[in-house]
């Protein structure tokens, strides 16, 4: 007797909404967003926005560039990237600053961006201190940077979070599949969108519902 044969799961891309009204706000990002929302009323015109991995740091920076009209460029890019341009609208947000690799490029949009008066957000997994920097003047300017920092979510964030990937997913979760998720992954936004991927892919091979009997077979020994 064969067995029923499984469907391959395509991995497909589905595009997670960085929208102004679908970010959630809890205890763990209140104060992120609330600085974020006061924009240009900053306590700096440069500030790191630090957090763990997905933590709604490039959420927040796709917020804050909407409002702002920052354009947006990657640490690993700054030693290719025409520096004057990059500020011309006066405001830019630098994501993934932890990894920078070109220390001068750094320093010369900071003191850019200085003299010009723009306005500059740095995101990051790590504080500033931290990042990959020795020359001294550059290593100065970033232990001035005022931090705000982005926690690990609480239960009603956590079941929040999962009920948005899905949703971003076209994912329909009930319930009692979001409530065995929450208590059954590592409490971190990272964790829930790697289980709603994972939950999502496997639903689609075997040709079942996103169900919690689903959930409970692959997530039962991951609390």
């Amino acid at each position: 007797m064969s067995s029923r044969p499984r469907q391959l799961a395509l991995a497909l891309d589905h595009a997670e909404s960085y929208a102004r009204e679908d970010f959630l706000s809890g205890p763990c990002n209140k104060g992120p967003l609330a600085l974020v929302d006061s924009w240009p009323d900053w306590p700096a015109r440069a500030l790191a926005l630090v957090g763990p991995e997905g933590s709604g740091k490039t959420h927040l920076a796709t917020i804050w560039a909407a409002a702002a009209g920052a354009r947006v460029v990657s640490a690993h890019s700054l030693g290719e990237i025409d520096v004057p341009a990059a500020l011309a609208t006066g405001a830019l947000v630098i994501e993934d600053a932890g990894a920078v690799a070109d220390q001068r490029a750094l320093f010369h949009l900071i003191n850019l961006a200085r003299e010009e008066g723009v306005f500059l957000l740095f995101t990051s997994r790590s504080l500033p201190s931290l990042w990959p920097v020795t020359i001294p003047d550059v290593v100065s300017r970033l232990r001035a940077l005022p931090v705000v920092t982005l926690f690990a979510p609480d239960d009603v964030m956590l079941r929040g979070v999962i009920v948005k990937l899905a949703a971003d997913r076209q994912l329909t979760l009930d319930e009692s599949v979001v409530s065995y998720l929450s208590t059954h992954i590592e409490r971190s936004f990272a964790a829930a969108r790697s289980a709603v991927i994972a939950l999502d892919r496997e639903a689609l091979r075997q040709s079942r519902p996103p169900s919690r009997a689903l959930a409970a077979e692959m997530f039962r020994d991951t609390a």
